[in-house]
């Protein structure tokens, strides 16, 4: 359904404003040509450059997709104003949109690469069930400048060895020496208390985590990039009123300053209608302004390059009907939120870490087997070898309470969990009804502004038809004009409500999306 359209919202008769429930609900016929009031020279040249009109020449091509991507250096950091300058202008419809922002947007970047951090977590914790493998080699050569000495040291040392062995035989230390050393040893863990089954489960979860936020990241960037279109096609739609709004005090001024010259009219209706039309000016100049601020939100969101601006190529119609009840919806939210999928993740990493904490004052049981090797080319004897093999346990029976201390702070924090599940799950019923409600009451304005809009309009004919004609005062057209800007508002702002509930809504209730 075709909301807004480009063209001139009056003729030379008076405001001809027709509203189709089928087709176009704002189908205004061309203003015939007329000498009208200068503008203001900024909302002349924000007209001349038509930064105001929602482009409708379609979807972008490959080409046009590839000109607005961003650099692949995430590190880049502009320092000249001809970098950042806007220099690209591409309308974009919302599905487009949305593309983009799931390939471009950094947080759900972020998100994957979060994953891909877990996966290698998992990684690093499956090591554990392999075998350990050691190895150290040393080659050294010393010189004693002194050997005199050192020998009757170890001379003395050799007597006293006498005592416990007599077949013990006495070999001087050289001056030079030259040793060779390498050992080789395995070890294998057969038991380490649970920790190493503990932290394999704690990176599975951690795992399913980052995977459930990459998932609630796509759901939260295809929300943001939607709500950020809508409130571009609300900007739009403001400055098509204030636009309007400035015709409708730019005529009414011309006819006030015609009657004046006629003798029907006084300078204090001129003057009246020379504030109306400053002030509608003032706001037409506003709302061009939130269009640049809306534009670069989108673009931010979607992260499209430094360059770019994106205007919205869709018309403003109501998104789709909500068909399920307020109960089922709750009821979908619930089940498919992955929020609280990753509270439960959360709470079952939090038990596994209490396992590896608890580990430490459990017994601790591995397999080992070494060679090693020692040749001192200064020694007669020649080298010598060895090898060894067995079982080695370890068990710290009282560690002063540390360990149990450490777990105790993770089944709190698993307490805290469920506590957040609990209120996470009250706060998805309380934005669900919230947002059920609203769209409820935004689809019935719909129809009532849709109605005052018409009334409006007419109002304002007549109000202008009875000045003309002397019969009516010029604080009966300005009271009109206002009015029929108050409804034109009201009709675009009850759309556009309806379609940010029911993107709302397709969050709230998460996978719904499936169902459009």
């Amino acid at each position: 359904m075709s909301i807004l359209r480009s063209t001139s919202f009056f003729n030379s008769l008076g405001l001809i404003f027709s509203l189709s429930l089928s087709n176009s609900v704002w189908a205004q016929t061309p203003k015939a040509s007329t000498q009208s009031m200068p503008l203001s020279p900024k909302v002349e040249s924000a007209q001349q450059n038509n930064i105001n009109k929602p482009s409708s020449s379609g979807k972008l091509s490959p080409q046009d997709i590839k000109s607005i991507q961003p650099s692949s250096n995430l590190l880049l950091r502009p320092n000249k104003p001809s970098e950042v300058e806007i220099k690209v202008n591409k309308p974009i419809t919302l599905k487009q949109a949305v593309e983009l922002g799931l390939k471009n947007n950094r947080d759900l970047q972020a998100a994957k690469l979060g994953l891909e951090r877990a996966q290698a977590g998992l990684r690093a914790a499956q090591a554990a069930l392999l075998p350990t493998l050691n190895t150290n080699f040393q080659f050294d050569y010393t010189h004693s400048s002194n050997s005199e000495i050192v020998n009757q040291v170890d001379f003395l040392n050799y007597q006293n060895a006498l005592v416990t062995n007599p077949f013990v035989s006495y070999q001087p230390i050289p001056e030079d020496s030259t040793n060779l050393a390498w050992a080789i040893e395995l070890d294998y863990s057969i038991y380490n208390g649970g920790a190493r089954d503990a932290n394999i489960a704690k990176a599975q979860e951690q795992i399913k985590f980052n995977q459930l936020d990459i998932e609630r990241q796509i759901e939260q960037t295809t929300f943001d990039v939607t709500q950020a279109y809508y409130n571009l096609q609300n900007a739009d739609a403001q400055v098509l009123i204030a636009q309007a709004s400035v015709e409708d005090t730019t005529r009414t001024l011309r006819d006030a300053q015609l009657l004046m010259k006629a003798g029907l009219g006084t300078q204090f209706d001129v003057l009246s209608a020379e504030v109306d039309l400053s002030t509608a000016q003032q706001s037409l100049v506003q709302a061009f302004a939130n269009q640049k601020i809306t534009r670069k939100q989108l673009a931010q969101v979607i992260a499209v390059a430094q360059d770019v601006e994106l205007t919205s190529a869709d018309e403003i119609a109501e998104a789709g009907d909500w068909k399920i009840s307020l109960e089922e919806s709750i009821a979908k939210a619930y089940t498919n939120r992955v929020e609280l999928d990753q509270l439960l993740a959360q709470k079952e990493i939090y038990r596994q870490t209490a396992e590896v904490a608890l580990a430490a004052i459990r017994p601790q049981v591995s397999l080992f087997a070494n060679y090693s090797y020692l040749d001192n080319y200064n020694d007669p004897v020649g080298s010598g070898n060895g090898y060894a093999f067995g079982v080695k346990a370890n068990w710290q029976i009282f560690d002063g309470g540390a360990a149990q201390a450490t777990a105790e702070q993770s089944y709190r924090d698993m307490d805290i969990s469920e506590v957040n599940f609990a209120k996470q799950r009250e706060a998805i019923r309380e934005k669900v009804e919230q947002d059920y409600f609203t769209l409820k009451s935004n689809k019935e304005n719909i129809g009532n502004t849709r109605k005052n809009v018409e009334l409006a309009s007419e109002s304002l004919r007549l109000a202008r038809l009875r000045f003309q004609a002397g019969v009516g005062t010029q604080t009966d057209v300005i009271n009109s004009q206002r009015n029929l800007t108050t409804a034109r508002s009201q009709f675009l702002q009850a759309i556009i409500g309806y379609n940010q509930s029911y993107n709302a809504l397709q969050r709230d209730v998460s996978k719904i999306y499936i169902y459009k």
